[in-house]
């Protein structure tokens, strides 16, 4: 079994000895590092075929990101020149030829092709080291992005509450108008009955001299009134 395992390790990735990741892209480091990649792209993925138009601000959406491979490639260290990269051991430690094994077992066939292909340990840790770097400088760079999108949200959510006041403080006007107004009209109505009772008053008062002297004290009503005549006028009838 641990000679499928070293005819794995030591073919089965021929890429690695030329530079080149699983998928095909290259893994020495460019000039361009992945903060700077970030801040030029924001949240959006770079195509293979060139670079993509930076969107506006207000338009960054959190959920296209760099695939790892890009950002190993375009990170600034210095990829070992060695047969393997840590990526490589991960995909040894992780080969169905080894599935099988304990974990010592494991670490002991991984070794045993490390020193056949004569990778030094230390490189392999200096990788895994800068490639950790590279993933934690594009995080950041991804969260300085992920506040100035928020930044963002929240100012345009402001000014949107403002407008929103504006509108709630005018239309509440209108209301306090409408609520006014019903008021007024009420008040009059009111005052129309005091003066109404008044006039009724009057008339009932006019009207108590047009009949007959009556031992009726209420002459207040002109209901009262028309009463009163009314029994006098059968009276006289009868």
């Amino acid at each position: 079994m641990l000679k499928r395992f070293f005819h794995f390790s030591l073919n089965g990735d021929e890429a690695s000895l030329n530079g080149s990741h699983r998928n095909g892209s290259a893994v020495h480091g460019a000039p361009q590092g992945a903060v700077a990649r970030v801040k030029e792209e924001g949240m959006n993925l770079e195509p293979v075929n060139g670079p993509a138009p930076r969107p506006e601000a207000s338009s960054q959406v959190v959920g296209h990101f760099v695939p790892f491979e890009e950002i190993y490639r375009t990170a600034s260290f210095k990829q070992p020149k060695v047969a393997y990269d840590i990526l490589k051991v991960a995909e040894m430690v992780n080969s169905s030829h080894v599935s099988g094994l304990s974990v010592e077992a494991k670490r002991c066939a991984v070794l045993m092709a490390l020193d056949v292909a004569g990778v030094q340990t230390e490189d392999l840790l200096q990788d895994a080291m800068a490639r950790q770097r590279a993933l934690n400088d594009y995080e950041e760079a991804l969260q300085n992005t992920l506040r100035e999108f928020e930044g963002t949200k929240n100012r345009e959510n402001a000014e949107i509450q403002a407008e929103l006041d504006r509108l709630t403080a005018r239309y509440m006007a209108r209301i306090q108008g409408n609520v006014d107004e019903v008021a007024r009209q009420q008040d009059a109505y009111r005052a129309w009955q005091k003066e109404k009772q008044q006039e009724s008053q009057c008339i009932a008062e006019a009207a108590s001299f047009c009949t007959p002297q009556s031992g009726v004290n209420n002459q207040n009503s002109l209901s009262s009134v028309l009463v009163r005549c009314g029994v006098e006028a059968a009276g006289k009838r009868s």
